[in-house]
Parts: structure tokens; sequence; C-alpha cells
């Protein structure tokens, strides 16, 4: 099953925390509600991004694995700038 996401941003090769920090930057450009898909090669940044996106309030719909890439499908739930 395909996760439907209004933008991509690619973080391959990117070591931590830049995923997170390319994550917030994108989100803060999202609409409330929007879901953006973020893939990344940092193994880190699977709990990186589970603890961003529980510190900032908005919410992971999912994350996996395919091919040595972690993909997640983060959705903009709050307004704030944090």
């Amino acid at each position: 099953m395909s996760t439907q996401f209004d933008k991509e941003l690619d973080c391959s090769g990117l070591a931590c925390p830049m995923p997170v920090v390319e994550t917030k930057k994108a989100i803060d450009k999202l609409q409330q509600g929007q879901v953006l898909r973020m893939i990344s090669t940092d193994p880190g940044s699977v709990s990186d991004t589970q603890t961003w996106t529980g510190r900032t309030g908005n919410q992971l719909l999912s994350h996996e694995t395919d091919s040595g890439k972690y993909i997640f499908y983060i959705v903009k739930v709050t307004s704030t700038h944090t």
C-alpha cells in the first residue's frame, strides 16, 4: 500500500542531525494536514525522527526500510515553529 504525500524530501547521504534539520525546514513550509515523505540513509534518523515528531506534535504516520533507505511519512499537525 502506498501512502499519499504532498512533498518529498530526499536526505540521502546526510548524517545526524541534518535529516531532522532539513525535515523541520520542509514541514515549516507545508500547510497543516499535509504529508511529507522524507527519505534518509542514516540509521539514526529512525530514532531522531520519532523523537522530533513526538516533541513537536507533528504526526509520524509510518516509517519503513527499503534497500538501505529509511522512508518516513510525517503529517504537519502543528503550526508552531519548534
